[in-house]
């Protein structure tokens, strides 16, 4: 399959840095990709006069017009049908899926046409379909809007699945994404949403199908991705009082994975702990974990530990903090490994 290709961007390099949040940064890199590019269009429920419930696509439909800023029917298998057919007569759908769990209706034209199509014709058709979802819980919403159901993409060949964890991350990403030839699952974080960040135009972006050491460390390493990237920082930040230097990786693509600075950072640690909000059972967690375990065998000193969401369905919004990952998880794992 084609690798993704960067263009000349339409933003003013020699802008000065601008903090953005994670909303506007995709906002901003769908404006881009639309201006550049007037086969981009964008297609969801309620993403045109509203906005999108989170406001990523606010102002869009104003700007490019209802042709290219399509508000769609509460019916997610027609979003990716549709999109399907405008790849195939030569456009870039950027489709939104409004929650998380709202995917499913979806699923079957996603792993069944969407992942297939371009294999199943020899090459012939090409499907550079993104298809944003916000993930991940925290956010205290009723059920179906919680979920993490980014290990049924990454099984699916013929599917590029990465999840942004910041705001200039969620800027270059979809940039990236949207002139992939491939299909990408695009996960964002959605109670990052408002975090801030410094973007900078004029530095060039990191590769989209790799991962990032984010704070370099000696005790163990911690690869993660999406929502717990903070959550990982912030343990690593709360160690570093109790002498603990921890090394913490944004894994960013799921699908395919980019385990080199993994394996290359477990070898001087001696350790892992992957961490991922998502419930531990066959799972992208579990994958990492498998690798590092046949490549890196040798370098081990203690087996390597994960910390997820447990194997439920994800439970009621009072009890949500109980589920998910967090600070204190992080570090006991830690500790646990640091006594094998």
């Amino acid at each position: 399959m084609a690798a993704p290709t960067m263009h000349r961007s339409t933003d003013t390099p020699s802008a000065a840095p601008q903090t953005i949040t994670m909303i506007k940064g995709l906002n901003q890199a769908l404006r881009t990709s639309m201006e550049r590019d007037p086969k981009v269009i964008v297609m969801g429920e309620d993403v045109g006069k509203l906005g999108g419930v989170f406001r990523v696509t606010d102002g869009l439909q104003k700007d490019f017009g209802e042709q290219r800023v399509l508000d769609t029917p509460l019916a997610e298998s027609g979003i990716i049908g549709t999109a399907i057919g405008l790849a195939i007569r030569g456009y870039r759908p950027v489709c939104e899926i409004q929650f998380d769990g709202f995917i499913f209706p979806g699923f079957d034209q996603i792993v069944s046409q969407l992942a297939k199509l371009h294999y199943r014709t020899q090459g012939r058709i090409k499907l550079p379909i993104v298809v944003r979802v916000p993930f991940g819980g925290g956010i205290g919403a009723v059920e179906h809007h919680s979920e993490s159901p980014e290990s049924y993409f990454a099984h699916t060949a013929g599917l590029k699945v990465v999840a942004c964890s910041n705001p200039v991350d969620a800027y270059w990403m979809l940039r990236q994404a949207i002139e992939c030839d491939d299909p990408v699952l695009f996960f964002e974080p959605k109670r990052r949403y408002h975090e801030k960040a410094e973007l900078d135009l004029s530095v060039a972006p990191q590769p989209l199908f790799s991962s990032r050491v984010l704070r370099k460390g000696s005790t163990a390493t911690i690869a993660t991705y999406g929502p717990m990237v903070r959550t990982s920082m912030d343990a690593a930040i709360a160690g570093a009082e109790d002498g603990l230097d921890l090394e913490v990786i944004d894994m960013r693509s799921l699908s395919p994975l980019d385990l080199g600075p993994v394996y290359e950072s477990v070898r001087r640690t001696g350790r892992l702990i992957v961490v991922s909000e998502a419930p531990g059972e066959s799972s992208i967690a579990a994958e990492i974990a498998t690798k590092v375990q046949q490549e890196c065998f040798y370098s081990l000193e203690a087996p390597v530990l994960r910390v997820t969401g447990f194997d439920t369905p994800y439970p009621p919004a009072k009890l949500e903090e109980n589920f998910l990952p967090d600070l204190d998880r992080v570090l006991a794992a830690v500790d646990r490994s640091l006594a094998w």
